[in-house]
């Protein structure tokens, strides 16, 4: 069993957050421990955002941060940031692991192939991506509602807006796999879901059987244990 210490710190929308969950739910199977972002740990991961400049300058910081609370300790950066800003970030020397947004869901492996070969950095295309990429059922949650990420990716290609460039072209999640991951969701006793994505308005588009937002709630609703539904608009599109 692995004893070593993981913190997050994670910026941005509730997608993130949903990520965030998943690849925590993946290191705590592991044997991983997860501690607070402020406190002594051996491995810090950022889950970035770059919808603002704002967004940016935070990343950022976080990144200097840590080096502030532990010099020896592995930094992985991960995220929309990571996505748009990929060259600038590997010329940054304390920074361990590179990770784009479709790597996420592979976090474990990258940490234990960082014993191997060190400064890994891996970042694919997403506008190339033309399937949802799965985190499997993810049912961790420190909160007493659990975020469901429904899809991924936006077209609208707003001249103000890099949210595509940083998630690529829409694509939805198979309607079975959000069902049950809320079913398991529910055996840990929670009654109310956050049901978010990048642009959820979009759910279902790139489907071939006419499947759209709102089939997805009606089966949602169909759930005994579930008392309350939450659509969750990213800000970026709340026009």
């Amino acid at each position: 069993m692995c004893n070593r210490k993981v913190a997050f710190y994670t910026l941005g929308c509730k997608v993130n957050q949903y990520e965030t969950n998943g690849m925590k739910q993946q290191l705590i199977e592991a044997g991983y421990q997860i501690v607070k972002f402020d406190e002594m740990a051996d491995i810090y991961i950022i889950n970035t955002c770059t919808v603002t400049n704002i967004s940016d300058r935070k990343s950022r910081q976080m990144l200097r941060r840590v080096k502030n609370i532990n010099p020896k300790a592995i930094l992985i950066v991960v995220g929309c940031y990571v996505q748009v800003a990929e060259k600038e970030l590997r010329e940054l020397k304390e920074v361990d692991i590179i990770l784009g947004n479709n790597e996420k869901k592979d976090i474990l492996k990258f940490i234990q192939d960082f014993e191997k070969e060190r400064n890994i950095n891996k970042v694919t295309d997403v506008l190339q991506q033309k399937e949802y990429v799965e985190f499997g059922d993810v049912t961790y949650t420190d909160k007493v509602r659990a975020v469901i990420k429904i899809q991924d990716g936006c077209d609208r290609y707003c001249s103000y807006c890099i949210i595509p460039y940083a998630r690529g072209r829409v694509r939805s999640r198979k309607l079975e796999n959000i069902i049950n991951e809320i079913k398991n969701i529910c055996k840990n006793g929670i009654k109310e879901v956050v049901i978010t994505g990048i642009h959820i308005a979009s759910y279902g588009k790139d489907f071939n059987d006419n499947i759209k937002l709102i089939d997805l709630i009606e089966k949602i609703q169909e759930i005994d244990k579930i008392e309350r539904i939450r659509l969750r608009i990213n800000r970026a599109y709340s026009y």
